[in-house]
């Protein structure tokens, strides 16, 4: 095991409106939000965010063109231990990320981000 699921992350031009659908539809504790993310969960169960895309076009189902805004947050212990696993996996660096946390493309393309484990994060 290279790292643990923490949450998934939806692109949508309304996060908290978004949210509000998926708390009341799934019964899930908001835990963080601000003007452009939104996080629903419960204990130690995989989260799900809202973060604000401002060229947010939907998907239409199954139509290429548009397709679904959506990456998976990975906590891990040591980042670049990580990178190195996921490479040889066949991942590739999308070139972003920031303090704590790497942007990179499964062999398919869908985005995923390798996170710095931290118990105190929201």
């Amino acid at each position: 095991m290279i790292g643990r699921l923490y949450e998934l992350v939806i692109d949508c031009p309304d996060p908290r409106a978004l949210a509000a659908f998926y708390q009341e539809l799934t019964g899930l504790d908001e835990l963080f939000a601000d003007e452009g993310w939104v996080t629903l969960g419960r204990g130690s169960e995989v989260r799900v965010a809202f973060q604000r895309a401002d060229d947010y076009r939907p998907p239409r189902w199954p139509d290429p063109a548009y397709p679904q805004h959506m990456h998976l947050d990975i906590f891990v212990t040591d980042i670049e231990a990580a990178v190195e696993q996921v490479t040889k996996l066949g991942a590739r660096s999308l070139g972003a990320g920031g303090e704590g946390y790497r942007v990179y493309a499964d062999p398919a393309g869908h985005p995923f981000c390798l996170c710095r484990d931290d118990p105190r994060a929201p």
